[in-house]
């Protein structure tokens, strides 16, 4: 039984961590700078997996895919589910079927393209933001962090916006828990929403136009077999749920982190008005600071030897990525919030061949929602009373998060 004092970080005096904990997901550091110093190849006996939580131990498991397998899942339910998964998810594969699939989509999700969005997703902004000038209060999250990774991703695929939302609610459902975590493994579903898109898959095959879905439905490739086809349907449907998944879910996660974090450092939020030259580094750090995604699972292929101590073939690996974003072992203070640090390489995207390929597109939305926030809010506050932390087991940040703003 999980002793809930501390942030629920100890069990008969010992560190205790797990991704279903509602009191430890409300702030993690303190567990995993015990886990770092404490545990740091940890053993979670009542979920069965191991965890690794320093920056370099996490570095070098996420590069080492012969190793750590994510074919089985790249999420602890998911693998502990032992369910076959559909071809086309690159996070949920390994080589050589990853490299045929992750070729295909670094094709045609270039940042070259990601970049020429940047007019449509500062539009979008402007829209939802300039009605709020004046009135006293916005919500970072239900009034832009919910809608615009999904425009955005939907300005991709083509689809319309009229139908956008619907498709984001759906997807966000799909991943949300429910209950506490402790009695069992949640059930998340990974395909809301999948026959929504199935119909524009549909429809654009007839109808095709400039837009990533077409190319996914005409691009030409040779598979792990060595033979030269298109995508089926199948794998099309997977990979744009991927698509709207990732990019929906986390880039949310990210924006609300921005109004939160700089509600708490009105100082440098004054500099990044000052100078919105800053802003591209501020993200850098955001993502270091709080991770949209900071957890990851592999399937272990091979006994492995951590820190003296030998992780059996066939265990789950968890690898802490958001606790090695915060390992003073690799950056000085690394629990203080700096606009200025020289961030260099963060964990958040991930490392090795599963490195997010959303990685631009991400950049570009935190960059640019930051940007029309300040032009038109260079001050506000968090109004706690109706700030709501969403509850999933694989990314972490805001349901909701209003936010008071002067209205002179």
């Amino acid at each position: 039984m999980t002793t809930t004092n501390e942030n629920a970080t100890t069990t008969g005096g010992e560190v205790y961590y797990d991704p279903y904990d509602a009191v430890i997901d409300v702030d993690p550091y303190p567990t995993w700078r015990r886990l770092r110093d404490e545990a740091p190849l940890y053993y979670n006996e009542k979920f069965d997996f191991y965890a690794l939580s320093r920056f370099d131990d996490v570095e070098a498991g996420l590069a080492d895919w012969q190793t750590y397998r994510s074919g089985r899942g790249s999420v602890l339910e998911l693998i502990k589910a032992n369910i076959t998964l559909p071809p086309g998810n690159i996070l949920f594969e390994d080589p050589p079927v990853h490299t045929v699939h992750r070729k295909i989509l670094s094709q045609v999700f270039t940042p070259k393209k990601m970049l020429a969005l940047e007019p449509k997703v500062r539009e979008f902004c402007a829209r939802s933001l300039d009605p709020l000038v004046g009135s006293g209060r916005f919500d970072f999250i239900r009034d832009l962090g919910a809608q615009m990774p999904m425009r955005t991703i939907g300005y991709l695929l083509g689809i319309p916006e009229s139908d956008q939302e619907a498709i984001r609610d759906r997807i966000d459902e799909g991943l949300r828990l429910e209950g506490d975590g402790t009695d069992l493994v949640p059930e998340v579903d990974y395909t809301a929403g999948a026959e929504m898109y199935g119909d524009y898959i549909d429809w654009r095959a007839q109808h095709p136009s400039d837009d990533l879905m077409t190319e996914l439905l005409t691009t030409e490739f040779e598979d792990e077999t060595g033979t030269r086809r298109t995508l089926t349907r199948t794998e099309i449907l997977t990979y744009i749920m991927l698509l709207a998944g990732a990019g929906n879910e986390t880039t949310t996660r990210l924006i609300g982190w921005t109004g939160k974090v700089l509600a708490e450092n009105p100082d440098q939020r004054r500099e990044l008005v000052a100078d919105r030259s800053l802003i591209p580094n501020a993200i850098e750090e955001l993502l270091r600071y709080e991770a949209p995604s900071p957890v990851q699972a592999r399937w272990v292929a091979r006994d492995v030897t951590h820190h003296g101590r030998t992780v059996p073939q066939g265990s789950i690996m968890v690898f802490l990525n958001g606790s090695g974003n915060r390992d003073e072992r690799r950056y000085p203070d690394p629990d203080r919030f700096d606009i200025h640090r020289d961030v260099g390489r963060h964990l958040t995207f991930g490392y090795g061949i599963h490195h997010c390929l959303g990685a631009a597109l991400a950049r570009l939305e935190g960059r640019v929602a930051l940007d029309e926030v300040l032009a038109r809010f260079p001050e506000w506050d968090v109004d706690w009373t109706g700030a709501v932390q969403a509850r999933t087991s694989t990314v972490r940040g805001w349901e909701t998060l209003p936010v008071a703003i002067p209205t002179s």
